[in-house]
């Protein structure tokens, strides 16, 4: 009798289970936030390891907190700005999250010669691009010179965590930080056991996984005639990261003159080639965001070939007299099909 009540309590047991295994149903989870000077937007499907899925915007939100507490040069206490205080000179053992995206940059301002510099913030500063109250100004050529002269990835060295600075340099992360944000917060979605996602930071795109239908995340490169409104290519991304740059939406103008934010360090001023927006798919969105700056400040004919060259998937939109010319590397066309 013992044993049929036993084996009575495990089948009720078992059926249980097997119903609310059969039962569950993904889904679709969606939150947002501000965070380092733009917005958040956090998609994902339930899945039986996420109890409660709301409980990850709070996990969310504390690593986006942490990265901008970091990196940010608007924050005067942040670990970077810390840094950037420093005379020339000195050292300091920074972070592991900073070390990474240091080294990152390091390595793209190395594979450009410089014309992506991560220690072009001195430029940035002077353009009103910067730090405090932006002021709509064309600088002189003597003020330029003589920012430039504090520019030079070259005088910033990284050993493991220990960062010096050989003369007084000021280092800018604003064209990576984004992205390195968003994949953090695509390591917490998969630590938490989140399978399918789809975060953004500031335009910067991680995605993972199928939605329930099989279908993939679905993402939209804008176009630069109408930015929000119109979209210039909707591509299917599994697993992998994007980040356009474009010189659209952040600039100035003075008497007729356009002056983007993007600044070349090795002109001291901002770039006015014709290549309008550059959009680059890898395995990070850390150096997808680097990446897309870096060819933005190269311009159309030396982006492109340098895209590749490194076997880059970049997709460059160039201004033309009648609209704008897509030029994709061979490694995005795959992307287009």
């Amino acid at each position: 009798m013992r044993k049929k009540i036993l084996f009575s309590a495990f089948l009720i047991i078992f059926i249980a289970v097997v119903y609310r295994l059969s039962s569950f149903s993904p889904e679709l989870v969606s939150f947002s936030g501000p965070t380092m000077g733009t917005t958040y937007t956090v998609k994902f499907y339930t899945t039986e390891q996420v109890h409660n899925p709301w409980a990850l915007k709070d996990d969310v939100d504390n690593v986006l907190v942490k990265v901008n507490r970091l990196m940010s040069t608007y924050d005067p206490t942040s670990e970077l700005s810390e840094f950037n205080k420093l005379p020339a000179g000195q050292s300091a053992d920074i972070s592991t999250d900073m070390a990474h995206v240091i080294d990152k940059a390091l390595l793209i301002s190395e594979m450009t010669a410089g014309e992506y510099d991560v220690t072009v913030g001195p430029l940035v500063n002077l353009w009103g691009f910067g730090p405090g109250e932006r002021e709509d100004k064309v600088p002189t050529q003597a003020s330029i010179d003589e920012a430039k002269t504090r520019v030079g990835y070259e005088f910033l060295t990284l050993n493991s965590r220990r960062l010096t600075k050989e003369k007084d340099i000021y280092v800018d992360l604003s064209s990576i930080a984004k992205g390195y944000g968003v994949d953090e917060v695509a390591r917490v979605l998969r630590e938490r056991g989140v399978e399918s996602y789809l975060v953004e930071v500031g335009g910067e795109i991680s995605s993972k996984g199928m939605k329930p239908d099989g279908s993939a995340w679905k993402i939209a490169i804008e176009s630069p005639a109408g930015g929000h409104s119109m979209v210039e290519r909707i591509l299917s991304l599994d697993d992998v990261a994007i980040a356009t740059s474009g010189d659209y939406r952040n600039y100035f103008e003075k008497n007729g003159v356009r002056y983007s934010h993007t600044i070349n360090p090795i002109t001291g001023k901002p770039i006015t080639h014709r290549l309008v927006s550059v959009t680059v798919i890898d395995k990070t969105a850390t150096m997808a965001d680097g990446l897309a700056t870096a060819i933005t400040v190269l311009g159309p004919e030396k982006g492109f070939a340098f895209a590749r060259e490194n076997g880059i998937a970049a997709y460059l939109l160039v201004k033309t007299d009648f609209g704008f010319e897509e030029r994709p590397s061979d490694a995005f066309k795959s992307y287009l099909k």
